[in-house]
């Protein structure tokens, strides 16, 4: 039986990542943890593209715009949903992460989903760094496991 085994060497990839401007404590700690993690495996600094929207339920639509431009071997996105008094949770929750699915499905463009959902800051802020770096190890292994596929 051959295996495919897991991959993290990112040399050569161009990664996008789109973040959340709600949150911002949150949001820069994931992006800060993401970025070194990449770095580490070996994305070059100048293979990283940011951009930042105003929430979560606008990253699907900055992550689609960036899978169909062609530019980018993997996406990531960051983002923190913490819960308050309303539904309003609930909706942000599942309709980004059903989105960031259905982006990846539809784009083939490998997108390692961060966007942290929470009951508290505090949570938040013990996971931040936790999920940024497993972020962009999971995008980088997904573009070389796509890769190896193909």
């Amino acid at each position: 039986m051959r295996e495919i085994e897991k991959n993290l060497d990112g040399k050569g990839m161009s990664i996008g990542i789109v973040q959340s401007r709600f949150n911002t404590p949150v949001c820069e700690g994931l992006l800060s943890a993401c970025r070194a993690q990449l770095v580490k495996n070996g994305v070059s600094e100048d293979d990283i593209t940011l951009v930042t929207v105003p929430g979560a339920l606008e990253i699907p639509l900055a992550l689609q715009a960036m899978a169909l431009s062609g530019k980018y071997d993997a996406l990531i996105a960051l983002g923190a949903v913490i819960r308050g008094d309303t539904y309003h949770f609930e909706v942000v929750s599942n309709e980004s992460a059903r989105c960031v699915g259905e982006v990846q499905l539809h784009s083939g463009v490998p997108i390692a989903n961060a966007i942290l959902t929470t009951d508290t800051d505090e949570q938040a802020e013990v996971r931040m760094n936790v999920k940024g770096a497993e972020a962009a190890l999971v995008a980088i292994e997904m573009v070389n496991l796509l890769e190896e596929i193909e």
